[in-house]
């Protein structure tokens, strides 16, 4: 891929799509030289039927800015455990990346960052493998993976300066940036061994409520999201999301204070839990969303329930203007074709298209 940055792309991408919309009023203006035209009220008809259409076929094909202000969706995928017997954590993170590229988010636009590799421990009987259901029937861990941070890179300061891009663009490549605008929503999930306000990396070191929230504030005031879903699977996991206080961010864990985040089942032969409850039932949902679909984050949000989960999973709307029926679930979770068009643009557009259907008629 041509290495530009993301503004230069959207400029570029701007002007070959209104050099394309030239061509084609050029086209149609050809077209309409060609029929006899006996009146002027049959060119003011003409002209305003073709106005009609031209306003139909942009507004199908272009969100222009006034409408929609999501342009790009990323995703920022953490398992923060390390150890065998954390094996679910890991499964978690693959299984929530294998979702995302299922339906459409590209690897230039997902950051995963895996605190260990269970895949090649040699307690695992099946090597460079990494499954999320005792059938084993899907290898998370196949050749199109792409792992940005591994091992000792995933630490609490790194997971944070990818967040707010606070790093050395002549050390850190591009494909481990987050280099989201104004424009992008982000889903950020986690998964690793928690409690109350704080989240274990590495077995050594936490990252606090507060810590995320001051990362997001930094975020919103440098304009690198337009949306936020966060989602933590963890013990005490709606703690981790109390002291956010940046505006546009929906967010929602897998337990209450006080309350354990339970694995959903073990292989036998690998000898540990491969995934988490709450993880679980998101992906069983999921798994019922392509790329064209309406399901809405209040229809995800429905689904929860209690009894399967083991916990009470919450979500915070208090940050969040969207009411949640109308959020569509690919509004995070997949790629989008929106295209951002200027109405300065447009309308200068629509003047040489005037332009060229009177000089047309002549």
């Amino acid at each position: 891929m041509i290495d530009l940055e993301m503004n230069q792309f959207k400029s570029l991408y701007r002007i070959s799509l209104l050099g394309w919309l030239n061509i084609l009023l050029v086209l149609i203006a050809t077209t309409l030289s060609m029929v006899p035209v006996a009146t002027g009220s049959k060119i003011i008809e003409m002209d305003r039927n073709l106005q009609n259409n031209l306003e139909q076929f942009l507004s199908s094909k272009i969100k222009v800015e006034a409408e929609s202000k999501h342009t790009n969706n990323w995703a920022v995928l953490v398992s923060t455990s390390r150890f065998w017997f954390n094996y679910r954590h890991m499964a978690n993170a693959l299984s929530m990346y294998r979702t995302v590229k299922r339906l459409g988010i590209p690897d230039s636009q997902i950051i995963l960052m895996l605190a260990d590799d269970v895949a090649c421990d040699s307690r695992n009987m099946f090597p460079g493998t990494v499954y999320n259901n005792a059938d084993r029937a899907l290898d998370l861990y196949s050749n199109n993976i792409e792992v940005d941070y591994r091992g000792y890179e995933v630490t609490v300061d790194t997971f944070l300066r990818v967040l707010t891009d606070k790093v050395d663009p002549a050390l850190t490549p591009r494909s481990k940036r987050l280099l989201t605008d104004e424009k992008s929503n982000i889903f950020i999930y986690m998964s690793g061994h928690g409690g109350n306000e704080f989240l274990k990396f590495q077995d050594a070191e936490e990252v606090s409520a507060f810590d995320l929230a001051d990362a997001f504030a930094q975020m919103w005031e440098t304009k690198r999201y337009n949306e936020i879903l966060f989602m933590i699977d963890t013990c005490q996991a709606n703690t981790m999301h109390s002291k956010f206080y940046s505006p546009n961010i929906l967010a929602v864990g897998s337990s209450e204070l006080d309350e354990s985040s339970y694995s959903h089942h073990a292989d036998a032969d690998v000898g540990v839990a491969v995934i988490d409850r709450f993880t679980y039932y998101n992906l069983e949902f999921l798994e019922k969303v392509n790329k064209d679909s309406k399901l809405t984050m209040q229809d995800l949000f429905n689904s929860y329930d209690p009894m399967s989960i083991h916990s009470h999973a919450g979500v915070r709307t208090d940050l969040y203007p969207r009411n949640l029926s109308e959020v569509l679930i690919t509004d995070f979770f997949a790629n989008i074709q929106a295209v951002e068009i200027d109405r300065d643009d447009f309308d200068d557009t629509y003047d040489d298209f005037q332009y060229i259907l009177e000089d047309s008629s002549l």
